[in-house]
């Protein structure tokens, strides 16, 4: 089992990292571990992987880039939504535009960063994520967030596996 240990709460997270590049990936990995005590983070290549990885470990979150082989992220994220509607998506992605942040936050999506600005955003986009708030990067325009998920149809999404 993946294992993330928050130092402030002690609380265990399951983590999965989908990333085709490897190296990001690592740096993503890495970063992670800087802030936190991490055991281990499972990691998928691409978006058939990350569903699959997903239905068999249940992360608490999902760091997933849009560009992927096999499936878009955007397609792997819904087809995740399907059956694991707690995990938290955070997507990293090269995408900034108003139509991929819409797509995104409309597969089911918790939070979007551009990966420019990883380095200053990637931590506070986890922590805002895992406390259940929706994180959208700096440069994207909040009305693509707004236009793309009102709040009654991101609850209903959540609300359908209570």
């Amino acid at each position: 089992m993946a294992r993330l240990v928050r130092n402030q709460k002690d609380s265990i997270l399951r983590v999965l990292v989908v990333e085709d590049h490897a190296s990001f990936r690592k740096l993503i990995c890495s970063t992670l571990k800087k802030k936190w005590n991490v055991e281990h983070i499972f990691e998928a290549s691409d978006g058939f992987e990350a569903v699959k990885r997903t239905e068999e470990l249940r992360p608490d979150l999902i760091l997933l880039d849009i560009g992927l082989p096999t499936l878009s992220g955007i397609q792997a994220a819904r087809h995740i939504r399907e059956f694991s509607t707690k995990s938290k998506i955070l997507f990293l992605t090269m995408e900034s535009s108003d139509e991929a942040v819409q797509e995104a936050f409309r597969s089911g999506a918790n939070g979007y960063v551009v990966k420019s600005k990883l380095a200053t955003e990637l931590l506070t986009a986890v922590d805002t994520v895992l406390r259940g708030e929706q994180f959208l990067g700096s440069g994207l325009k909040p009305s693509s967030l707004l236009e793309s998920v009102s709040s009654s149809e991101y609850e209903n999404k959540l609300g359908a596996e209570a």
